[in-house]
């Protein structure tokens, strides 16, 4: 059986990090995805991922092959892998194209991950998804997460203190933090 693992990282140089120890630990560039707000930081720390993934034999790696995009609601995304394909044409659930909800669902994430994936996207967080099997996934986990990932449960509970329910395109992306 197959399935997503996902984790969504406060800054863009963790998320990088889990990227190239997955590359580097022999997962394919095609069943690895990244995601995250684009600022000049990030785009400069993904050619400095991608030195990285060369040096410790990680071949071009994905993070050489980011592109940028705008996405309503949240601005400039850079992204990478096969959620850039799901994002750049729309899904086959009816979502329109381009955006991250859309993406989300045609990734097969839920509603409710779906929109807080998006959310954290929106306020500069970037999201790391790789499809595996089963019985990799424990191996994957544990790499995704020794490159911090944000505790998903307190940082959901975070945003509804602060009264967010659901993303909103129509609401202006957050700044990006320094």
């Amino acid at each position: 059986m197959s399935r997503t693992v996902t984790r969504s990282y406060e800054h863009h140089a963790d998320a990088e990090t889990a990227v190239t120890r997955l590359e580097v630990a022999g997962l394919s560039s095609e069943d690895i995805s990244i995601i995250g707000y684009q600022t000049a930081t990030f785009a400069d720390d993904a050619a400095a991922g991608a030195e990285v993934g060369d040096a410790v034999g990680g071949g071009a790696g994905l993070l050489a092959r980011l592109a940028a995009m705008p996405v309503p609601g949240v601005g400039p995304v850079l992204a990478a892998g096969w959620i850039f394909g799901t994002l750049a044409v729309g899904t086959n659930s009816g979502a329109t194209a381009r955006t991250l909800i859309g993406a989300m669902a045609g990734a097969g994430f839920g509603d409710d991950e779906a929109h807080y994936l998006a959310e954290t996207i929106r306020r500069g967080g970037a999201v790391v998804m790789v499809r595996t099997s089963d019985s990799h996934a424990p191996a994957i986990e544990k790499i995704m997460q020794g490159a911090g990932p944000i505790d998903d449960e307190l940082r959901r509970a975070e945003y509804r203190r602060e009264g967010w329910t659901r993303f909103d395109e129509q609401t202006a992306p957050y700044p990006p933090s320094a």
